[in-house]
């Protein structure tokens, strides 16, 4: 018995660690890690690259953000327009085989960077950064392409019709990125520490080139256990266009097969005919088109509200960025208290996650995300009472850039100060150009007499944490239930867009108010924003639940909305 009990506990085991859903946690853990150790280190890269300064970083985040703003549509449509595994194969080595280019290529600049320099009066080397940021850029498009596919299709179709295991993958891939978030740049800055820029560059070349081969057999393995990945709906091609052609017409009058196959090559040579007589402009300007044609179909979603709710909490000073950290340096916190800081914001976004799934089995999705929200805005009021209490350096009558002015008049000193010190330790991440101006106001950390504005500020960062990841997955499986599957990549393309154009909106802002006197000023913008945020979702759950809405503890039931826009079934 005991024998019999133990095989088939092992038994459970093996099909548990062997399932597509397992399978797929552990090619998104591979390739989160590689991501979060490349993103983390490309930066640093960059500005040990450039003499510290930020510039080559900032340009490389300006390419990014602009380019995923640009882009986003135009790569969801070709995630649409193809089928899963090419989809996911391409981008997959794409990425990796862009990481471990550029890898390569920065090991060689680091080697042999002086011998560059001298060679056509240092162009070899400004072509050697050009070519970094642009193999760079197209590792993140790729890994754009990897994220629109894997988290907002294939984890769809692996949970199948079942609500509450597709809300458990969310939840357990976000944890993932939490946790791959805290330790990949951990690994790969002790390895830069202990050795040097180049080993730092040849390991994640080397890890990615491993994590490809791996991450490729898993592809595979998931695609064979659920056959659903298959059949994918709305794919444009000729073949399947003439198949919806003929099934339109009467049995009886349906071709035979040599019929239907001069039928099929009849439509195709007119289909050409017809592109080849509009000329290579209609062909040129198809891009834009798309670009266009996702935007709009992006409007005409019934998710369209919560996916720009999400959109504008990107608009904040309020995370653990460079923009916050380097604030908290001129307000006396010290890089120690800064890490503890910030692994207490991770775990509260676990926390979220984990909320994300209790809430959502009592109270349903749509009240899910408004209890998230109204979590999230209930906690930022801790950061907008910070503005105002002892300590706060909040003050609007001195001018954002007075310091800088005096610096290019000659009163202070050189442009050279202008530069970011190389004993910073602050984090160096896509958003690091926003720092660059933050940093020309300081230079030597200030004594205050109180650290009341700052704990405020921090205590209600960390705590809305756990609403913010909750209304994150709310909305994000919002949209992966109610876009239809034929457009789920174009859709989360643009979201991917409207996310990143809220992102540099909100650098923007800082560039325009850099010094510490003003960010008071920035975090009640930030606050305003994410209350709007959240307001535009309030008005979307009203419209499908009603009064319903504040019934927390009633589900969620499958009833007709009465406005046809919205989803019909939640």
């Amino acid at each position: 018995m005991d024998n019999a009990a133990s095989k088939k506990r092992c038994d459970s085991f093996r099909e548990f660690f062997t399932s597509a859903t397992s399978l797929i946690y552990l090619g998104h853990a591979l390739s989160t890690w590689g991501d979060r150790m490349w993103n983390f280190a490309v930066a640093v890269f960059l500005v040990e690259l450039y003499g510290n300064s930020l510039l080559l970083t900032a340009v490389y985040g300006l390419v990014v953000a602009g380019s995923v703003l640009l882009l986003g549509a135009i790569i969801g449509d070709w995630v649409d327009k193809n089928s899963r595994l090419k989809v996911a194969q391409t981008s997959l080595i794409v990425q990796n085989c862009a990481v471990i280019l550029c890898g390569i290529l920065l090991m060689v600049v680091f080697q042999f960077k002086d011998h560059l320099e001298e060679h056509m009066n240092g162009w070899l080397l400004t072509a050697c950064y050009i070519m970094v940021i642009t193999i760079a850029n197209i590792a993140n498009l790729a890994s754009t392409a990897t994220s629109i596919t894997i988290q907002r299709d294939w984890i769809v179709v692996v949970a199948g019709e079942d609500r509450s295991k597709l809300a458990d993958m969310n939840a357990t891939v976000r944890i993932i990125d939490q946790l791959t978030n805290i330790l990949a740049p951990m690994l790969v800055g002790q390895i830069m520490a202990f050795g040097s820029h180049f080993i730092g560059c040849g390991f994640i070349s080397g890890w990615n080139l491993c994590s490809m081969c791996l991450e490729y057999c898993l592809l595979w393995k998931v695609y064979q256990k659920t056959p659903a990945l298959a059949i994918k709906a709305g794919q444009k091609g000729e073949d399947q266009e003439l198949m919806q052609l003929n099934s339109q017409r009467e049995p009886e009058t349906r071709p035979q097969p040599a019929e239907g196959a001069a039928l099929m090559s009849e439509a195709v040579l007119e289909r050409r005919d017809r592109q080849s007589k509009a000329g290579c402009c209609y062909q040129m300007s198809e891009p834009f088109r798309t670009f266009r044609d996702g935007w709009v179909a992006y409007y005409n979603q019934s998710i369209f509200l919560p996916g720009l709710s999400l959109a504008f909490l990107y608009m904040t000073v309020l995370g653990f960025d460079c923009i916050t950290s380097g604030y908290a340096y001129t307000q006396g916190l010290n890089g120690s208290v800064l890490s503890l800081l910030m692994g207490a914001s991770a775990i509260s976004g676990i926390f979220g996650t984990v909320a994300f799934t209790c809430i959502r089995r009592r109270c349903g999705l749509i009240r899910t995300g408004f209890v998230s929200g109204v979590a999230q805005l209930s906690c930022l009021l801790l950061c907008a009472v910070s503005v105002f209490v002892p300590g706060s350096p909040f003050d609007l009558s001195v001018s954002p850039f007075q310091e800088a002015v005096a610096n290019l008049m000659g009163d202070s000193g050189s442009l050279a100060e202008l530069q970011p010190s190389s004993e910073s330790t602050l984090p160096a991440d896509l958003q690091s150009f926003a720092n660059a101006s933050a940093s020309v106001y300081e230079t030597e950390v200030p004594t205050l007499e109180s650290h009341l504005s700052i704990s405020l500020l921090f205590a209600g960062v960390i705590a809305a944490r756990v609403g913010l990841w909750s209304f994150d997955l709310s909305v994000t499986q919002l949209i992966q239930e109610n876009v239809i599957e034929s457009e789920r990549g174009i859709i989360n393309g643009v979201q991917n867009s409207m996310n990143y154009l809220l992102d540099l909106l909100h650098f923007i802002m800082v560039i325009l108010a850099p010094n510490p006197e003003a960010f008071g000023l920035l975090v009640l913008i930030s606050v305003s924003f994410v209350a709007t945020g959240h307001a535009m979702y309030f008005r979307f759950a009203y419209k499908s639940l009603r009064s319903r809405l504040f019934l927390c503890f009633s589900p969620e039931h499958k009833t007709e909305t009465e406005d046809p826009s919205l989803p019909a079934a939640v």
